[in-house]
C-alpha cells in the first residue's frame, strides 16, 4: 500500500475501482496478497462493510460478534497505519483461482454500483485528508471493540455498532462525509447505550446486595 493516508485511490467510485481490479488480474491464480495490494484501503474498507451487514438485525447469533470485531479491529487499525493488517502468510499467499474469482467479482461490481448513485463525494472535511481518515480508522476499530462486548442477546447491542461501522467505512470508500457523520452519531449513541445499560446493572446489582445484606 501507499505510504501516506490521504486515500487518494478513494476519488474515484468503488465501482472503477473493482472493475480496474478485475480487468488486471490476470494468470490461473492470484493470492491475496495481491487483491489487497491491488485495491488499496478501499477494499479493507468494504471487508469492514461487508462483516458488519450481520449484525443489522435487532439480536445477533453470540459469538458471531466477537470474531468479527477482532477482524475490524485489525483493518481499522490497519488503515489507520496505512498498512496490510496482520494475516499469517500462509493466508495472504495463498492462490486463488481466477476462473471462480472474477465471476464472484463482477457480481460485487453490479452491487456497488447501485451504492455509487446515492453516496457521492461531499462534506470533503470529514474524508479529505490524511489526518480525518486516521481518525475515522480509528473509529472503525472501536465500533469493532464495540461489537466485540458480550452483550449479542440484548436489543440493538450488535446492531447499533454495525450501522456505524457500515457508514463509516462506506462513507470513506466514497469519501462521503455526510455518510462518516452518520457513522459518528451512531457510534456515540452505541457508547451512551452501553453506558447506560452498565448503569442500570450497577444499580440492580447494588439493590440486589442490599437487599441480601
Amino acid at each position: 500500500m501507499r505510504t501516506d493516508s490521504a486515500f487518494n485511490d478513494t476519488n474515484q467510485p468503488l465501482t472503477l475501482t473493482l472493475e480496474t481490479l478485475i480487468n488486471g488480474i490476470e494468470g490461473e491464480t492470484v493470492t491475496l496478497r495481491q487483491l489487497m495490494h491491488a485495491v488499496g484501503e478501499q477494499g479493507l474498507l468494504l471487508i469492514c462493510a461487508l462483516a458488519s451487514l450481520p449484525f443489522l438485525i435487532p439480536v445477533s447469533i453470540p459469538g458471531v460478534s466477537t470474531v468479527f470485531g477482532a477482524a475490524i479491529i485489525l483493518i481499522g487499525i490497519a488503515v489507520f497505519l496505512n498498512r496490510l493488517p496482520w494475516l499469517p502468510a500462509r493466508i495472504l499467499d495463498k492462490q486463488l483461482e481466477t476462473a471462480r474469482l472474477v465471476p464472484t467479482l463482477r457480481k460485487g461490481v453490479r452491487i456497488v454500483s447501485r451504492l455509487d448513485n446515492y453516496i457521492k463525494p461531499r462534506f470533503a472535511s470529514f474524508t479529505g485528508s490524511a489526518f480525518a481518515n486516521r481518525i475515522n480508522a480509528l473509529a472503525i476499530a472501536a465500533g469493532g471493540l464495540l461489537l466485540m462486548f458480550p452483550l449479542g442477546l440484548i436489543p440493538f447491542s450488535n446492531t447499533l455498532p454495525g450501522i456505524a461501522i457500515l457508514l463509516t467505512a462506506l462513507g470513506m470508500i466514497q469519501r462521503d462525509g455526510a455518510v462518516v457523520l452518520g457513522g459518528y452519531i451512531f457510534l456515540a449513541f452505541t457508547t451512551l447505550y452501553f453506558g447506560a445499560l452498565g448503569f442500570f446493572a450497577l444499580r440492580a446489582g447494588n439493590g440486589l446486595a442490599s437487599m441480601l445484606g
